[in-house]
């Protein structure tokens, strides 16, 4: 049964239901959580949950979407280290969430709104990868190939379990493609 509180702004109401799903999807898998636990979760009524989302790959986008927001910001702060470490530490604070990275890859061939998120994400960590590539002077003829791999290294990483010296090696032999960095 919902909890009774006091009364919220809708934003407000939607990051606890976002905050309540991150919580269960990161403990019990996308799959293993129903839309009724997500309401138990949230403290409110399960109807309420689709006054907010579409659907349950819905909340996964905004589940996704408060990662991605919650790591970039803190991202900033390692900025003008080596970028093998930059790699590493992305994967190693993403790595708690790897179930929800492939819960993604699931999903997109099953929800617009998840392929759409997918391919921002591409795009979001593609630009950053061209950005330092194109810095260091990486030639224009392979660029988008050194990022695709950049980026496919990173999806791996964190699909795949792998020890934190293995994730360093491979890390640091990414870089050493690239000139400079």
């Amino acid at each position: 049964m919902a909890r009774n509180k006091r009364p919220q702004a809708a934003d407000e109401k939607r990051d606890e239901i976002v905050a309540a799903a991150r919580k269960l999807f990161v403990e019990g898998g996308f799959e293993g959580t129903s839309m009724s636990k997500l309401a138990k979760e949230a403290g409110v009524a399960p109807n309420t949950i689709y006054w907010y989302f579409g659907d349950k790959d819905d909340v996964l986008v905004a589940v996704v979407s408060a990662v991605l927001a919650d790591v970039l910001p803190e991202y900033d702060a390692i900025a003008d280290e080596p970028v093998a470490a930059r790699v590493l530490w992305v994967v190693r604070r993403l790595t708690e969430l790897t179930g929800l990275v492939t819960t993604v890859h699931a999903r997109v061939p099953h929800s617009p709104a998840v392929a759409e998120w997918h391919t921002f994400f591409h795009w979001l960590t593609g630009s950053m990868f061209r950005a330092e590539l194109e810095a260091v002077g990486v030639s224009s003829d392979t660029v988008d190939a050194e990022v695709a791999i950049a980026v496919f290294t990173v999806e791996g990483l964190l699909m795949h379990t792998s020890d934190e010296r293995e994730q360093q090696a491979i890390c640091e032999a990414l870089a050493s493609r690239w000139p400079s960095t």
